[in-house]
């Protein structure tokens, strides 16, 4: 049976490892210059209802340096779910491609996508979750705390994708997860309720950054008016403004806590310059493991 990457909480902890174990092996192949084509001659179409610099350069440059070519289709390219049926193109692109991956708007259409999908489909992005982006998170903290469990990890900010991202993960691995939010942007309940009830890790939802940094070994933000919600970019600037991770609140923090962001970042008002260009900063590892980890998640698809 084909194998999509759509949820962290499709994967076993086991099968995670896995591709932790993958992501080393490429990355240092990477950095010694040694060819590593283990998808040689593959090809994945790349659908984008929404843009990202990020996204696009860490899936392309990798699926080249797996030995593949990765095609990219833009929002002008496939109105998916408007100008034409999610399941048309899925069996569309599963006649012409390996293996698909997509940046999509509704997390419903990232399922469907998949259920009609003949080849494996990898969800670079939807509204609900960003997965992709949280194996690449917490693969980062692993390579500089030596660990990627029993940590304390503090998410800022609004309960977004990204947030919901880093739930599910909790899932599966032990973590003591702090998610602090404003009254009404707490990440979403059924995900919550889904981890709390693997008894995994402790996972708490807070209203005060301050308390929520204390003694956490990763402070985490992303923006706070993701795509699509750009009307409400300066009623939200006013409500999250006391989330901003600064320097002030980085002395309520322990002096060896990461800072981590999953860009693009708004300096200024989630974080600020002081704190992403400051020592605690890592922000910039874990871009680039966005697409070591990606390779590792392609080649485990496409190869088992």
């Amino acid at each position: 049976m084909k194998k999509d990457f759509i949820s962290i909480a499709d994967y076993s902890r086991n099968e995670l490892e896995e591709i932790f174990d993958i992501t080393k092996e490429l990355k240092d192949k990477t950095k010694r210059g040694e060819e590593h084509h283990v998808c040689k001659g593959k090809t994945m179409s790349m659908i984008f209802a929404k843009p990202s610099a990020r996204t696009r350069i860490s899936f392309e440059t990798g699926m080249y340096q797996l030995g593949g070519y990765a095609l990219y289709l833009s929002p002008n390219d496939i109105g998916i779910g408007k100008r034409e049926a999610v399941k048309d193109i899925a069996q569309v692109i599963s006649r012409y491609n390996d293996i698909i991956m997509a940046r999509l708007f509704a997390h419903n259409h990232m399922e469907e996508l998949a259920r009609y999908a003949t080849v494996p489909v990898i969800n670079g992005l939807t509204d609900y979750n960003h997965p992709c982006q949280i194996m690449a998170d917490i693969y980062t903290v692993k390579e500089h705390k030596g660990r990627h469990t029993d940590l304390k990890i503090t998410y800022i900010g609004d309960g977004n994708n990204i947030a919901n991202s880093w739930i599910n993960l909790a899932a599966k691995f032990p973590l003591h997860l702090v998610i602090c939010s404003p009254s009404g942007y707490e990440p979403d309940p059924k995900t919550l309720e889904y981890a709390r009830s693997q008894k995994v890790s402790t996972i708490e939802v807070l209203s005060d950054p301050a308390a929520a940094v204390k003694g956490a070994d990763v402070i985490y933000t992303d923006v706070w008016a993701s795509m699509g919600q750009e009307a409400e970019t300066e009623a939200r600037k006013k409500i999250f403004m006391p989330y901003q991770i600064n320097s002030e609140l980085m002395r309520q923090a322990d002096k060896k806590a990461l800072v981590m962001h999953c860009l693009p970042a708004h300096r200024g008002d989630e974080i600020t310059d002081e704190v992403i260009d400051g020592p605690q900063s890592i922000v910039f590892d874990e871009a680039e493991n966005r697409m070591h980890v990606q390779k590792a998640i392609i080649a485990k698809l496409l190869n088992g």
